[in-house]
């Protein structure tokens, strides 16, 4: 039968067994399952034992006989204590060669029946002789190959390369260090991982499975359970959330696993998180530390309170919505797993809660407002499209892609280093939102301007053209702001004075309408005459002229006074003058 050990098995299980192997190294050894090698050695123990007995001269029938071993027909003989310490075949033997370099049950044709005639003490390592040499070479930490090398040149060993490297390889068994279990102080540490919840059947017969989140306080083992329908960010948030406002605290780290929900670079040493679990980690004041890649023991905490909740509250019960879900768990955890002894602690959990309570970071003002956020492009427009709502931007970030966050109420749009440059009131769909400072002023248009602004503007002109623009917006009301925007283009083609002249005579005719003004603009203002003045304050006579010549000129030029003109008359309104 396949589960019967040959009798060479037994007794190189019984020879490893006295050289000091313990049973999980036999058993990766030889290819057996640690069970069998434990059951074998039970067997011999109690062989020893009921030998032991004889020898005494105890009542052979009060010494406990001898099972068969794994089951099989035969017993093991007394001499199976006597085997040799080298009772495992060398490596390179042709039952090494036949088997892979290990033995299973079925390796009774492959040489194992020489080695349990003796026949293993011919064939000895040559390496035997340097067995303490290549512990201790080994302990250092050096390879086959240098070891190989060492013993050539400081021990004259002469055998082959792979006789050192076999010898290495069934010296070098390593042994499994056991698993350190990490304890945290109060309000330090909480762990949280997501599991199979209880199924959903509707009253429809709709069935829908359920995912339960579980949150738990290292130091006191206090948890909150709560079921979702997703594994997203927005459940672990909300679970997270929910259990930080029913403990009444926050802890200082919380560690979870690294899902994409909330990781969205894994990496032990210096993880990349979702901005949005960033932003929850600030309002709260604690720190994620996502554990090691591929090792769930580092948050065994919660993976053993998943497996309790599935196991204990939630195995064999269907709800039929998941608020009925929810609210089981809720009088579940205040019932039963707050009033259990833990099997770590040896401790009740909730009077063990009570005393971690005050070293749990206080609570903020308000909850967390779960936001969403994306990357979008700036339009040609200066919008950026969110919710299939539009929200303006600075002009300087049109054509650049920036970030928005928008919850129920605000939408921000931030730059690439999650600077915030714009808050938006929350549109409707189809709406949009425009900020006036994302308005340049070369695209603000003149008829956007109040009827006031444009009015203050005319009225710089003149009198007259105030006058003419308050009658054009009485009588027209709105249609008249454009005919004033009209009126400010012609004064910047004509003069001030030509446009208030023209306004002038359109007031004096009734006319208030712009092409009024235009063709009053194209008759031609007569010149104002003006006529020549004998005398004024600011015109000097020429005689003092005269006298500051000769003081700039000196007493020793000659100076000769001009005559004084007089005026000729030329015509009617014009004189001359002329010199004598």
């Amino acid at each position: 039968m396949s589960n019967v050990l040959s009798m060479a098995v037994q007794e190189m299980i019984s020879s490893l067994l006295k050289q000091g192997w313990s049973k999980r190294s036999i058993a990766r050894r030889l290819g057996l399952h640690r069970d069998t090698v434990r059951r074998y050695a039970r067997e011999v123990a109690q062989l020893a034992v009921a030998a032991a007995e004889r020898a005494g001269g105890v009542d052979s029938k009060q010494a406990t006989p001898p099972s068969k071993v794994a089951t099989g027909k035969s017993t093991l003989p007394a001499q199976a204590e006597e085997a040799p310490p080298d009772g495992l075949a060398q490596p390179g033997s042709v039952c090494e060669v036949a088997t892979g370099g290990g033995l299973s049950a079925s390796s009774e044709g492959c040489g194992v029946s020489a080695l349990a005639s003796g026949a293993d003490r011919t064939s000895r390592s040559r390496c035997e002789p340097y067995r303490t040499i290549i512990v201790e070479k080994i302990e250092v930490g050096l390879t086959a190959q240098r070891i190989f090398q060492d013993l050539r040149a400081e021990h004259g060993y002469g055998g082959a390369y792979n006789a050192v490297k076999r010898m290495v390889r069934r010296l070098a068994v390593s042994q499994e260090l056991p698993f350190r279990r990490i304890e945290r102080e109060p309000g330090f540490e909480a762990q949280a991982d997501f599991g199979r919840g209880a199924p959903i059947i509707a009253p429809d017969g709709k069935r829908r499975n359920s995912h339960v989140l579980r949150v738990v306080l290292s130091f006191s083992r206090k948890a909150y359970s709560e079921a979702f329908f997703k594994q997203d960010t927005e459940s672990w948030l909300a679970g997270w959330e929910n259990a930080f406002w029913a403990w009444g605290g926050v802890p200082k780290t919380l560690q979870i696993d690294n899902t994409k929900s909330a990781v969205k670079h894994a990496d032990y040493y210096d993880p990349e998180l979702h901005p949005i679990i960033m932003a929850f980690c600030q309002h709260y004041g604690t720190v994620l530390l996502p554990i090691k890649i591929r090792t769930p023991r580092h948050n065994g905490k919660a993976e053993r309170n998943i497996g309790y909740v599935k196991g204990n509250g939630l195995k064999g019960r269907t709800f039929t919505a998941l608020q009925a879900e929810n609210e089981h768990l809720l009088h579940w955890e205040s019932q039963v797993a707050d009033v259990r002894i833990h099997g770590t602690t040896k401790k009740q959990v909730r009077p063990l809660f009570e005393l971690e309570k005050p070293a749990l970071l206080p609570l903020p003002p308000a909850r967390f407002t779960f936001f969403h956020e994306g990357q979008r492009i700036v339009y040609r427009d200066g919008h950026v499209e969110v919710a299939h709502a539009y929200y303006s931007a600075p002009p300087e970030y049109m054509g650049h892609t920036v970030w928005v966050r928008w919850d129920s109420h605000l939408v921000r749009i931030l730059n690439a280093q999650f600077v915030e440059i714009r808050v938006h009131v929350r549109q409707e769909p189809g709406l949009r939102r425009t900020a006036q400072a994302d308005i340049s002023s070369k695209k603000i248009a003149l008829v956007e301007r109040s009827a006031t602004d444009l009015l203050g503007d005319v009225r710089r002109i003149g009198p007259h053209a105030g006058c003419w623009a308050e009658t054009v917006l009485k009588e027209r009301s709105l249609a008249g702001v454009r005919t004033l925007v009209g009126l400010l283009h012609l004064a910047r083609q004509h003069s001030a004075m030509e446009v208030e002249h023209a306004c002038e005579l359109a007031c004096a005719q009734g006319a208030y309408y712009l092409r009024h003004v235009r063709a009053l603009l194209k008759v031609p203002v007569a010149q104002e005459q003006f006529e020549f003045m004998d005398a004024h304050p600011i015109i000097r006579n020429l005689h003092d002229y005269g006298t500051l010549v000769k003081v700039k000129f000196g007493p020793g030029e000659s100076w000769t006074e001009p005559p004084v003109s007089a005026p000729t008359t030329m015509g009617e309104g014009e004189t001359r003058t002329e010199t004598a």
